[in-house]
């Protein structure tokens, strides 16, 4: 009898929490204890559970060698393979079907990031081959497609309706160990400034998260998808109920741009800020407390056509309110070229709306296939880009089409060509006469990625 009591107790405080009445809890039908109905999540979860799958990926990485297995005459005698020994790296994650009809699975890009075969193993044990569709760093975002019957997806919900408190449930494969389920609260929304990711917005939640949920799905009640796992605050390595979640609507934005280009095309606007702090509030002589302070506009970029100057305060993009600087870059920042931005300004007291269009960074770009089909798969053109020499215009990456041969050439968004064939290369003439010069061949190049030198040899 106590323990039924204590079973209807709880339940009733859910349903207070909640706000909704004990009978129509929409989490579950009822189970029954001791022929007492008691709400639960099974129900729920019968319908998710199916949608979340387990990601392996497999990256061989060539092993360091003694200076003697380099030199050819010492492996003949000894009759060693002239190809490196490579090892083998795996790693695990999740994944969520958001399209069953298409074979669309969402995960994380950490997940998947160099791997050279990914497997997916669906909630009936099937282990099938995932191809990547395109994938997003600043992000934390990929999306794979896998061909299989009968795939059971998750719907994606607005994840601008969630509020603090709301109860959400995380699936995932922790650790290895599969379709292992956990529950928690919102504890907040909108968090940025972590350095996890270049765009942040995420959601918080206390519902415990560990190595392996990565690419899983955060849901609600209803069983729809509210965020991705992404990410856990753990100072001793484990998890202390500080978790995080790539919004939805987040989502939703990048998958349309992988699904329409293959990767993610950000518009350029040109204008830098800074937070609204109370002290600049004072100075300026205004009672507003939330809001991004417009510091720099560059000469001939989008903020400057739209009229934006330094001193503006944006308040509002596209209707949505703006709390500080990284809410501003994240609504402008994932935006894609070519798209019209409204902003709303404070400007000496006075609320004004200035429109604009977001550049596109790979205007001029051309296709590398016109270049040589070894490049197929890629955008090529000229770029100003920041160097220990200055600020220079190189050739440059633009977005590929992952596997395309441009990819399996080893390149990747944002290089700089600096040799192909050990020709220099300033400027795209250059690069078309070193490749006109072969017919079009491609046996090596030397890139710039990350502020590293890196010589790519054709396999």
């Amino acid at each position: 009898m106590q323990k039924l009591l204590y079973l209807l107790q709880t339940a009733a405080l859910l349903s207070l929490l909640s706000g909704w009445p004990l009978a129509q809890v929409s989490a579950a039908l009822p189970a029954r204890v001791d022929g007492q109905p008691l709400p639960s999540l099974a129900p729920m979860l019968e319908r998710v559970v199916p949608g979340v799958v387990n990601i392996s990926t497999l990256t061989e990485i060539a092993t360091e060698q003694h200076p003697l297995l380099r030199d050819p005459f010492f492996r003949r005698f000894f009759n060693i393979p002239g190809r490196p020994r490579e090892r083998e790296n795996h790693s695990l994650g999740s994944g969520v079907v958001i399209d069953a009809d298409r074979g669309l699975i969402l995960t994380n890009h950490h997940v998947i990031e160099s791997a050279d075969a990914m497997h997916v193993t669906l909630h009936n044990g099937r282990r099938v081959e995932a191809e990547l569709i395109g994938s997003d760093p600043e992000t934390d975002i990929a999306l794979l497609r896998v061909t299989a019957e009968a795939l059971t997806e998750i719907p994606l919900a607005d994840s601008d309706a969630l509020r603090v408190g709301d109860f959400v449930v995380a699936v995932g494969s922790p650790f290895g160990l599969a379709q292992t389920v956990t529950s928690g609260i919102v504890s907040a929304l909108g968090r940025t400034g972590l350095g996890i990711e270049g765009y942040e917005s995420f959601i918080q939640t206390d519902a415990s998260i560990n190595p392996g949920n990565s690419g899983g799905p955060l849901v609600n009640l209803n069983g729809e998808l509210v965020g991705l796992n992404t990410a856990i605050l753990a100072p001793g390595g484990g998890n202390v109920g500080i978790g995080f979640a790539i919004p939805t609507n987040m989502v939703r934005i990048v998958v349309d741009q992988i699904l329409e280009h293959g990767g993610v095309r950000r518009g350029l606007f040109g204008a830098a800020a800074q937070d609204l702090t109370p002290e600049l509030s004072a100075a300026l002589g205004i009672e507003l407390f939330r809001g991004a302070v417009i510091t720099t506009v560059e000469t001939g970029s989008a903020a400057e056509s739209a009229g934006l100057k330094p001193g503006d305060i944006v308040i509002a993009v596209d209707n949505h309110s703006i709390g500080n600087s990284a809410d501003l870059r994240n609504r402008i920042g994932l935006l894609s070229a070519g798209s019209a931005v409204e902003l709303s300004i404070l400007r000496g007291g006075k609320r004004h709306t200035l429109h604009g269009t977001l550049a596109d960074p790979f205007a001029g770009f051309i296709q590398g296939k016109t270049l040589s089909m070894m490049l197929e798969g890629a955008l090529i053109g000229e770029t100003l880009r920041d160097t220990p020499r200055g600020r220079q215009r190189l050739v440059g990456v633009g977005p590929l089409r992952p596997g395309s041969p441009a990819w399996m050439s080893g390149l990747r968004d944002g290089d700089l060509i600096l040799q192909v064939n050990r020709m220099p290369i300033r400027n795209l003439n250059d690069l078309k006469q070193a490749l006109q010069a072969v017919g079009g061949e491609l046996y090596s190049l030397q890139v710039l990625r990350d502020g590293q030198l890196l010589l790519l040899a054709r396999r």
